[in-house]
């Protein structure tokens, strides 16, 4: 079973953005093509970002939660990538519930682990796009 850990600017983007890939992704899950999960790590910087930037967007945000599932979030744990403090309580969180992929747009700090899942543990590290453009092959 495929498991997405969606980061917290993907929940941001998607209560933003009901037409775009990643609003598409969590329907798509409604429909069992794999399980989207987050933390409430996450879910507070999305929800934080929303009521400075979008306010209106909140509703949209509760709507998607009932599509996704919240796993723990690991306080603590060691971190083998090198990411900013802020970022590694998302990986470990994803890497504790067994995600086969971490969709992020932060290709920031990201980006070098993307696409390189022999470096991040067997994880995916990809956006959205990548995702989804990886599974319609």
């Amino acid at each position: 079973m495929i498991r997405l850990f969606l980061d917290s600017n993907v929940l941001f983007t998607a209560a933003h953005n009901p037409e775009g890939k990643a609003s598409l992704v969590i329907e798509l899950a409604a429909g069992s093509h794999w399980e989207v999960v987050t933390s409430a790590y996450c879910l507070a910087e999305a929800k934080l970002n929303l009521e400075r930037k979008h306010p209106a967007a909140l509703g949209r945000l509760s709507g998607i939660l009932r599509a996704v599932r919240l796993v723990p979030d690991v306080a603590g744990e060691r971190c083998e990538l090198t990411l900013p403090e802020k970022d590694r309580p998302m990986f470990a969180a994803a890497r504790r519930c067994k995600a086969t992929h971490f969709l992020t747009g932060d290709r920031q700090h990201f980006g070098p682990y993307m696409n390189k899942p022999k470096v991040t543990m067997g994880i995916f590290i990809q956006t959205v796009g990548d995702f989804l453009s990886d599974i319609s092959k």
